[in-house]
């Protein structure tokens, strides 16, 4: 099946990206972008400490607190966060194979739908947590500013929302950005803040996606991340002058952003 026409001097309309993403993401587990994890593979047994971890440090205490999981997958995130005794769990995906794996996997929570639309059809603050992993790299900047104000607008006066996507400062960025045909961008803590300051939220937190200390080998990965970052910030600093104690050079960065 051949690409969707594009207009040779306009650029892409909003009708042919539509198509373009429609199509990617029809096959997004069959293209190879999501079926290893999906399945139970190598990548999801990596994945779940790290994501055990992060709901323990930023989720409320409130075991009935409203998760509302945007760009879900087959629900990873979800499946873990149902382990913690979280019960009030949502999940939207665009992709309907992802979708189609979540529900095989028990999560009748998560369904198929456009993300827009589903963030407007929610009730203003009636979330208490959003998660958008990996997401925001999808949209261009008038898509990213809607989808955060919305989403700023549905959650909680004490809530929070969890982001995950590729940190431009990394020298690794590469293989996250071009890794997916649908990547539009990656972001650093300045552009993140910049684009979420301009939405209203009152404070955002940005963190390096380091290995979880989970066993022997994941304490050696932590160690060995230690050793290269300082390597890394020492060749900051003969460039720029700057020591780099606060750098985010992890391939992806987290940040949570407060209402």
């Amino acid at each position: 099946m051949g690409l969707p026409d594009l207009p040779a001097s306009q650029g892409p309309t909003s009708t042919s990206r539509d198509r373009l993403r429609a199509q990617l993401y029809q096959g997004y587990v069959s293209s190879g972008q999501a079926g290893e994890q999906a399945s139970g593979g190598s990548s999801a047994a990596v994945r779940a400490p790290h994501l055990r971890a992060l709901i323990r440090r930023h989720f409320p205490a409130d075991r009935m607190a409203r998760v509302l999981d945007i760009g879900c997958g087959h629900g990873a995130l979800l499946l873990v966060a149902r382990t913690e005794g979280y019960q009030r769990l949502a999940g939207i995906d665009a992709s309907l194979e992802q979708v189609q794996l979540a529900n095989r996997l028990g999560l009748d929570c998560v369904k198929h739908g456009d993300l827009m639309s589903e963030l407007r059809a929610q009730p203003a603050e009636s979330c208490e947590v959003i998660v958008a992993f990996d997401v925001l790299e999808h949209l261009e900047p008038g898509e990213a500013m809607s989808c955060l104000g919305e989403a700023r607008r549905i959650l909680s006066p004490d809530g929070r929302i969890i982001l995950h996507v590729p940190n431009g400062e990394s020298p690794f960025v590469g293989a996250i950005l071009y890794g997916d045909f649908t990547h539009e961008r990656a972001f650093t803590r300045r552009s993140l803040t910049q684009l979420c300051r301009a939405i209203g939220f009152s404070r955002i937190e940005c963190h390096e996606d380091q290995p979880v200390v989970h066993g022997v080998i994941s304490a050696s990965r932590w160690a060995l991340w230690r050793m290269i970052r300082l390597l890394l910030r020492f060749i900051t600093a003969v460039e720029t002058g700057d020591a780099g104690r606060d750098a985010i050079l992890t391939r992806n960065m987290t940040a949570i952003l407060h209402r």
